[in-house]
């Protein structure tokens, strides 16, 4: 279905505008010159944009996700393998990932992120608890943000069931895979929990945050309270759980012939940019001291206009090259706390889409690490990093120093 809305631009011209291949409701589109957070005001940006620059955020009302099918809801096959794992005992590393589609997708033939990062992480074991088109605040239609009365698949209600303040079967009776998986997670030997949030909050014109002294409905319904609120029930019962935060990831928009509209620093809910909603993950991740992964501002990858149609199958969601790209960038976070990598490689790590290969292995500069990380170079020099061996070239030139 296509409908038109009216995009106020410089020649006020009328055009269907479709985001990421679905379309808008015919709505008034205004102009705004400036990003708004949800009270209102300027809230500056850090990410540098020269594409944008020079234009205006585009308002568009009623945005909303493409649907991309959840396999968890009736892939019976899954659930029997849930079940296995849920007899199985082990004291490997413990992942547990919550999310949107972007975790999600390719769960039906094991290219998901989480199954990916198994197998870069020795000893993992990854339980993916993702679900397609949920966000992490409660949605606007329910009003009751008790635990005892929520029965949602937001992050806040996950949180909840994972921590046994919600009741899980209930939530989750349409998700069967999720609840064996669900069922099979001990919290308290939680190692990390890896959160992707925030597109669907966009999409759903969430505010981005609220006053700390606001009831506890109204901040359940916002971006950065929902998360700080789910991360705080997790780690009540994950007291040594590590957390890594990713960002939404950066996408771009299209009219029905193609048509380059704009991006995630421009297209705005009326609230924010996707990019406003990014920054609100950072900010979580800084107020509580927690690792941050940036799928938006380019620090690991060039993920950008340009490059958009390599990562992306839809404009928005991440395709198979994407999910590797991240899976090997966050691996590093993991590997660098377990004492596997040095967190130089962090660091030195960033993929262009050109060069990158999937079954490659990351072989750093090691003249410039030498160089620019001599703590890690030392250690790595030693072969104190299993996943991180120096090459016998490293090796003679060491010596003979």
């Amino acid at each position: 279905m296509k409908k038109s809305i009216t995009f106020v631009a410089a020649l006020l011209s009328s055009m269907s505008i479709l985001l990421t291949g679905c379309s808008l409701p015919e709505k008034e589109v205004k102009e705004a010159t400036e990003y708004l957070n949800d009270k209102g005001t300027a809230e500056a940006s850090t990410a540098t944009d020269e594409a944008t620059a020079e234009k205006s955020i585009v308002v568009i009302n009623d945005l909303f996700e493409p649907a991309i099918e959840d396999v968890t809801a009736t892939a019976e096959a899954s659930v029997e393998e849930a079940k296995e794992e849920q007899t199985s005992t082990d004291d490997r590393v413990t992942i547990v990932c919550f999310g949107d589609s972007q975790l999600a997708n390719g769960r039906d033939d094991d290219t998901d992120i989480p199954k990916l990062l198994e197998s870069k992480v020795p000893n993992a074991k990854v339980y993916n608890l993702a679900i397609s088109g949920t966000t992490a605040t409660l949605e606007q239609s329910t009003s009751d943000a008790s635990p005892d009365n929520m029965h949602s698949t937001c992050f806040l209600g996950m949180a909840y069931c994972l921590a046994g303040k919600s009741d899980k079967q209930a939530t989750l009776a349409n998700y069967p895979v999720i609840l064996d998986k669900m069922d099979s997670i001990d919290p308290a030997k939680v190692d990390y929990y890896i959160l992707c949030y925030g597109t669907n909050d966009f999409f759903s014109n969430a505010p981005l945050d609220i006053d700390t002294y606001a009831s506890e409905g109204d901040q359940a319904h916002a971006l950065y309270n929902a998360l700080s609120k789910g991360i705080d029930t997790l780690q009540s019962v994950s007291p040594n759980a590590k957390f890594i935060l990713m960002t939404p990831f950066y996408g771009i928009y299209v009219d029905d012939a193609g048509g380059y509209i704009g991006d995630s620093y421009i297209v705005s809910n009326g609230i924010g940019t996707l990019s406003d909603y990014a920054e609100k993950v950072r900010n979580v991740a800084e107020a509580k001291q927690l690792t941050l992964f940036d799928g938006m501002f380019q620090t690991r990858c060039n993920l950008y206009l340009d490059t958009a149609g390599a990562y992306l199958m839809d404009n928005l969601h991440l395709n198979l090259t994407g999910r590797q790209i991240v899976a090997r960038l966050l691996s590093h976070n993991v590997n660098y706390l377990e004492e596997n990598e040095p967190y130089a490689f962090i660091e030195m790590d960033r993929i262009t889409i050109a060069d990158f290969d999937p079954d490659a292995v990351y072989q750093p500069d090691e003249k410039f690490m030498k160089e620019e990380y001599p703590g890690s170079w030392e250690k790595y020099i030693a072969g104190e990093f299993p996943l991180a061996q120096p090459s016998e070239e490293a090796l003679s030139e060491n010596s003979g120093d």
